[in-house]
């Protein structure tokens, strides 16, 4: 079941993408450029991560963004926390483009986006105890007053469910979900409106799911927040999310409401997953699993990208690519299908 606060229509969105791509160039070294001198023909490496993505949040929803391993979800995660600077395309913060901010306005944009990433271990500096991880950024930007940040430590980690007396401690003194609970309490305490939580539940085992999830749905609510949800697990963000967003080698292949998404997928690829989720049913269903392997972002197919693996692919597919265009109010697909009578 799907979360149930809906944000407003007509608002201005927290965090809007227009048209970004990424792209990551591995430069020829000096070996190559001698080899090519001679004649080697070698040619710099570009990594389509992301592929001229439009995107709109809207305050206090929850946004799943759902794809294969290697699809581009984390990299666009990346951007839009500002981690990663987008090839192309503009990313807007509260209908302010975020690179033609300065001064102020910048440092609350970035404080504003926070992240939370999949693996706690290797984002928490094991060299410093919780309480410096959590409080470190509360300090530099004088989040609250310095004779208040103690106070202010402890209550955010009993928001996050972790016990004050831990401070002291090292990250490695913790289990896999405490520390994911110090990445979600290190991320709170800037006091965001945005969390972009890449994959924050995928490290753990199913029962300490179950509780971060619902943490996140008890701290949506208390400290209206708006997130993002990167998850390959469509069971997980059937029960998270408000909308779902679909993404196939750095493209966005299908948005809508979760419900409806789950009931009616549109795209041959949103259809493929949504069949390989395990259900408990006595009658019996055929199962068959998408063919072949997610192609190499560093050649990308031409057309659809999903041409090459989608069952009912045409000439057109293979050559043109289809337009992510509104197919029913509040629902988007990017198939040439829909063009069909």
């Amino acid at each position: 079941m799907s979360a149930t606060t809906a944000p407003v229509a007509d608002a201005t969105p927290i965090v809007e993408l227009r048209d970004v791509s990424k792209r990551f160039v591995k430069r020829l070294d000096l070996a190559a450029k001698i080899a090519n001198v001679v004649g080697a023909g070698m040619r710099e490496e570009v990594v389509h991560a992301v592929d001229t993505v439009n995107l709109a949040v809207r305050k206090g929803e929850v946004v799943g963004l759902v794809g294969e391993s290697g699809c581009g979800k984390s990299t666009l995660g990346r951007v839009v926390a500002g981690i990663h600077q987008q090839t192309d395309g503009s990313v807007y913060f509260h209908g302010r483009e975020v690179s033609g901010l300065t001064g102020r306005d910048a440092k609350a944009a970035k404080l504003q986006i926070q992240m939370i990433f999949q693996d706690p271990m290797s984002s928490l500096n094991p060299r410093l105890r919780v309480g410096e991880i959590i409080g470190e950024a509360v300090k530099v930007h004088s989040i609250v007053k310095r004779g208040e940040v103690a106070d202010y430590l402890d209550d955010i980690m009993l928001r996050v469910g972790l016990d004050p007396g831990y401070k002291r401690r090292y990250p490695h003194q913790f289990s896999g979900g405490q520390r994911q609970r110090i990445g979600i309490a290190r991320a709170l305490a800037v006091k965001p409106e945005f969390l972009v939580c890449d994959e924050a539940v995928a490290a753990l085992d199913v029962s300490i799911q179950a509780q971060v999830l619902n943490l996140f749905m008890r701290l949506r609510e208390e400290f209206d927040l708006t997130y993002l949800f990167i998850s390959h697990d469509l069971g997980v963000v059937e029960h998270l999310s408000d909308r779902v967003v679909i993404m196939y080698l750095g493209r966005v292949v299908e948005e809508a409401p979760t419900d409806e998404l789950f009931a009616r997928p549109n795209h041959p690829y949103t259809q493929a997953l949504l069949a390989e989720i395990p259900r408990l049913e006595t009658t019996k269903r055929s199962f068959q699993p998408i063919k072949g392997e997610i192609p190499s972002p560093l050649a990308p197919p031409p057309g659809c990208h999903f041409h090459p693996r989608c069952p009912h692919a045409m000439e057109r597919c293979r050559v043109e690519r289809p337009a992510l265009r509104e197919i029913a109010p509040g629902r988007y697909s990017a198939c040439h299908l829909n063009d069909q009578p």
